[in-house]
C-alpha cells in the first residue's frame, strides 16, 4: 500500500501500479485522482490496513483529504474508502468498493454532522437518509436538499442540482426506496446554514441477498 500511496500523492506513477479489469479502469483511477486535484490542490492520499472481510480478504481504508479558497470562503474536504484490492504480486488488478463517503464543509469553524446512511440495504428496501448537525441549532434557520447521483454524475464528479427547503429538528431526515435490482445508489446532500455549508456524498450498496449485507 507504501507505493499506492506515495503514487497517489505524486511520488510515483500510478498508472503503472494499476492493470486494467472489468472494475478497474487505470486511466480512469488517473483522471479521477487529477479531478480532486484541481479542485482541492494540496489534497492528500493516505491509506490504512482495514478489517478483512468475512471471506477472508484483506481491505484498505483511503482517506482523503484537501482545502480550497474561493474569495471570502474556505472549503474542507473529508472523504473515505474502504476497499478490497486484488493483485497479481506487482499491480492492482481489480478492487471492490465496500463503502463510500465525503464530506465538505465551509465556514470558519467546519460544522460537525453525522451521516446516518446505511452502507448497504436490500433490493426494495425502504431505508433512512438522515444526516444531522451534531449541535443544537439553538433557533437557526438551515435548510437542505437531497438527491441521487446517477452513475454519469459520479464517474464525472459533477456537482448536482439540489431543491432546497427549510429543514427540522436539527438536520435532513427522508425515507428513500432502493432499486428492485443489485447495484450501488448515490445520494448527495447539501445543507446550508448560517455558520457554512455543509455537502455529502454516501453510496450505499444494493444487495439480494441478506447475508451480503456485512461483507
Amino acid at each position: 500500500f507504501q507505493s499506492l500511496q506515495a503514487a497517489l500523492n505524486g511520488q510515483g506513477d500510478l498508472e503503472a501500479l494499476l492493470k486494467g479489469g472489468p472494475d478497474l479502469d487505470p486511466a480512469d483511477v488517473v483522471r479521477r485522482r487529477n479531478t480532486l486535484l484541481r479542485q482541492f490542490p494540496d489534497a492528500r492520499w493516505t491509506l490504512t490496513p482495514g478489517e478483512a472481510l468475512r471471506d477472508g480478504r484483506a481491505t484498505v481504508k483511503l482517506q482523503v483529504s484537501g482545502s480550497r479558497t474561493d474569495g471570502p470562503t474556505t472549503y474542507r474536504l473529508e472523504a473515505e474508502q474502504r476497499l478490497a484490492l486484488e493483485t497479481d504480486g506487482r499491480r492492482i488488478t481489480g478492487q471492490t468498493v465496500i463503502n463510500e463517503q465525503s464530506v465538505l464543509r465551509s465556514g470558519d469553524a467546519p460544522l460537525p454532522v453525522s451521516l446516518l446512511i446505511p452502507d448497504a440495504v436490500l433490493t426494495g428496501q425502504r431505508y433512512d437518509v438522515d444526516v444531522i448537525f451534531d449541535e443544537p441549532l439553538d433557533g437557526a434557520i438551515a435548510a437542505g436538499g437531497i438527491v441521487a447521483l446517477s452513475p454519469q454524475d459520479v464517474a464525472t464528479q459533477d456537482s448536482p442540482t439540489l431543491q432546497l427547503g427549510a429543514l427540522g429538528g436539527g438536520g435532513l431526515f427522508k425515507t428513500v426506496q432502493a432499486p428492485y435490482t443489485p447495484g450501488e445508489q448515490t445520494w448527495a446532500v447539501l445543507m446550508v446554514h448560517p455558520k457554512g455549508i455543509v455537502s455529502a456524498t454516501k453510496r450505499v450498496r444494493v444487495v439480494a441477498d441478506r447475508a451480503q449485507l456485512t461483507l
